[in-house]
């Protein structure tokens, strides 16, 4: 009778409060911006991550089903929450409606409204264990056909013979289109089958290196799952992910972000790949077995992946890699000699357990070439595997007693008999605040080539640090985010030929006066030594500076309609070093989207301005594309960014994508360097993507 009770005194404010969600688009745009603010590159993709937001949104979860697992898969729940939902179910049994998520203790408006698109309450459960037969008969086909390009000139391109081109590594050998082609059948997340195709600008296409096989890059795959003790079989390109990231992770994890929670890692132990990323994967064969509370995962990998072979010249057969190559960029003569020059293999097994509200796992790891791998020997590196072979253990578990979400990993090389342990906490203080707690120490030989652990550098080694964050909702309206991460690396690095220390610090306070509009303001400043510029005379080790980064963001979103939504923002960026002038930049950016639900056309455009002293102070922003191309530009110099993206949808099952965008440089008569020189003020980009899907 309470419960009843309850969805009568929640349902009125609820209807109110939720009743038009968050859009997914802005939601899943918030979380791709994250990842790319994180990582400052602007070669992403993040197929897969947007790929699973798309699927929970065109099948939202049940949250009456017996397995809330995919709950993970979205990452925007803590494991508390989630928790939290089961306790109530087991004590109240199935959810009546949505409203009654209200009643939950670590629950708010702002959680449930960002879920909205992705959930429902449903009495007819979905089914846990789907045939294959079903599968193939209930399925749908996606083809997918995109060009882009960058029209300018640039020499790298120009056209001379082709005997040239195969003398001279300053030309490259193909044109300057992109090309990409993607087909793939599927069924809801139980079946996947399909082949993708990638021509990067500069390699050949259907001539030369490329005459038989066409596209330079291709991946393929077919994976299943559904069966109950059969739990995910995948052939072909396929990712694996292990505890929290320690020992293995193939794939894009969250890091250090404004979601100051979300420090956790959720691991899917397998899922196909269909990003077009030519390294970080697994080609082979890979299944996953389960039995009650056990699951067993066994997988197995052999790829080509490029490098560069030295041979030795007082012994003819002995030969050597000296660097791994991960362009993934054939295009010159010199790239193509490192092509598939090294065989990569990979088998490994991963087995769980999980009861209630604990589950934990060991994972084994082994990693061979067929050639010795020795790096050139530097003092940053000297601790790096050098080798043929390297064989790496785990350790991980998660578990939630009551309020509080421990988690952790343990990890070892043999190469070095190093370690990396990670150790984390997520306490849900009440509905309104949420505090997380992480320390981290990677040692300084430790190293995997595929791991993806939170930490301060791009790997997970010769790291140690301790990070802080915590979330408070005031109220509806107001939510504060701020975290602390204070690191260190005990041994040499990459331009810093010290051991050095440095700390990290953001606070973001967001305004939401009404549905539809927000306002956040954001500081955060980050401390690394670095090696000062310029050297010193008459010293052997060059001595290191604090380096001191701070950047400034004020957001303005609003919807002006159902259908039109503008996103003002302008960003400030310093950095200090006593080596050296201090430098800054400044971006502003005006983005109106127009998504009218009655028109088959969407319109997606910016216009921008920027200005900043050097390339030190660029600024990443994110930027709206065609589905699936991950656009992050870095805006550096002084001048002005426009674009815009057009989507129409016609005969129900095709949709096209055109986009134009442009930079036009103030203060530059040449844009780009050596091969990608361009001649003038100006850069333009091209996209033209094809869907037809059935």
């Amino acid at each position: 009778m309470n419960r009843y009770l309850l969805l009568i005194a929640f349902g009125s404010c609820f209807l109110v409060n939720i009743a038009l969600a968050q859009d997914k688009s802005r939601i899943v745009q918030q979380r791709i911006e994250f990842i790319s603010e994180q990582l400052e590159t602007e070669q992403l993709d993040l197929t897969n991550l947007l790929e699973q937001l798309n699927y929970y949104f065109d099948h939202p979860i049940n949250l009456n089903d017996e397995n809330l697992d995919a709950l993970e898969d979205l990452g925007l729940l803590t494991e508390i929450q989630i928790n939290d939902l089961k306790l109530h179910r087991k004590q109240f049994g199935k959810l009546i409606s949505i409203y009654e998520l209200q009643a939950l203790r670590y629950w708010d408006l702002e959680t449930i409204e960002m879920l909205r698109p992705f959930i429902r309450v449903d009495d007819r459960l979905d089914q846990l264990h789907v045939s294959l037969k079903e599968a193939l008969k209930f399925g749908k086909t996606e083809f997918y056909l995109r060009y882009q390009r960058t029209p300018e000139s640039r020499p790298g391109y120009e056209s001379v013979a082709d005997s040239l081109k195969l003398l001279d590594s300053k030309y490259y050998r193909g044109n300057a289109d992109r090309y990409y082609s993607r087909a793939r059948f599927s069924y809801r997340n139980n079946l996947s089958i399909g082949v993708t195709a990638e021509k990067d600008p500069g390699e050949e296409f259907f001539k030369g290196s490329q005459a038989k096989s066409g596209f330079d890059f291709y991946s393929a795959h077919a994976y299943y799952a559904g069966g109950k003790y059969l739990k995910a079989v995948a052939l072909g390109d396929y990712q694996v992910q292990i505890g929290q990231g320690l020992n293995f992770w193939s794939g894009y994890a969250f890091g250090k972000t404004a979601d100051v929670t979300n420090i956790k890692k959720n691991a899917r132990a397998l899922k196909p790949y269909t990003s077009v990323d030519e390294n970080r994967f697994l080609r082979g064969a890979a299944v996953d077995l389960g039995y009650k509370g056990f699951e067993l995962t066994l997988f197995a990998s052999q790829k080509k992946v490029d490098a560069a072979i030295i041979e030795d010249t007082l012994l003819e057969e002995l030969e050597f890699v000296s660097s791994i190559d991960l362009s993934g960029f054939h295009r010159t003569t010199s790239e193509l000699a490192k092509r598939d020059a090294l065989t990569e293999r990979i088998a490994g097994l991963n087995w769980r357990y999980r009861k209630g509200s604990f589950q934990g796992g060991v994972a084994g790891i082994y990693q061979g070439y067929n050639q010795d791998y020795s790096k050139s020997l530097q003092p940053y590196n000297q601790f790096d595997f050098r080798g043929k072979q390297l064989f790496s253990v785990s350790g991980d578990y998660s578990y939630v007693w009551r309020n509080f979400n421990f988690f952790g990993e343990l990890s070892r090389v043999n190469s070095s008999g190093d370690i990396a342990a990670l150790q984390g906490v997520i306490v849900a203080l009440d509905s309104r605040a949420t505090l997380s707690l992480l320390y981290r120490n990677y040692g300084k030989g430790y190293q995997t080539f595929y791991n993806n652990g939170f930490a301060e550098s791009s790997v997970t080694q010769n790291e140690s640090g301790f990070y802080a964050g915590l979330q408070t909702r005031l109220n509806s309206r107001w939510t504060i985010n701020t975290y602390i991460d204070f690191f260190s690396q005990p041994w040499l690095k990459y331009q810093v030929n010290q051991p050095a220390h440095g700390n990290e610090y953001l606070f973001q306070l967001s305004y939401k006066p009404a549905r539809g509009t927000e306002i956040y303001g954001r500081f955060r400043q980050q401390v690394k030594e670095k090696n000062i510029r310029g050297g010193v005379d008459d010293e052997s080790i060059t001595p290191i500076e604090a380096l001191t980064q701070r950047n400034y963001r004020l957001n303005f979103a609003h919807k002006l309609t159902e259908a039109v939504q503008i996103k003002s923002r302008i960003e400030y960026v310093t950095i200090d070093r006593p080596s050296a002038m201090s430098e800054q930049g400044v971006l502003f950016t005006q983005d109106v989207l127009i998504e009218p639900k009655s028109s088959p056309i969407r319109l997606a455009l910016r216009y921008a301005l920027f200005d900043t002293d050097s390339y030190d102070t660029r600024i990443y922003s994110f930027e709206n594309n065609a589905l699936y191309v991950f656009s992050v530009p870095a805006y550096y110099y002084q001048g002005s960014r426009a674009y815009i993206t057009l989507r129409y949808k016609f005969l129900r099952r095709c949709d096209l994508w055109v986009r134009y965008g442009t930079f036009l440089y103030a203060d530059r008569q040449s844009v780009g360097s050596g091969k990608e020189l361009i001649s003038g003020n100006r850069k333009t980009d091209i996209t033209v993507q094809f869907r037809l899907k059935f």
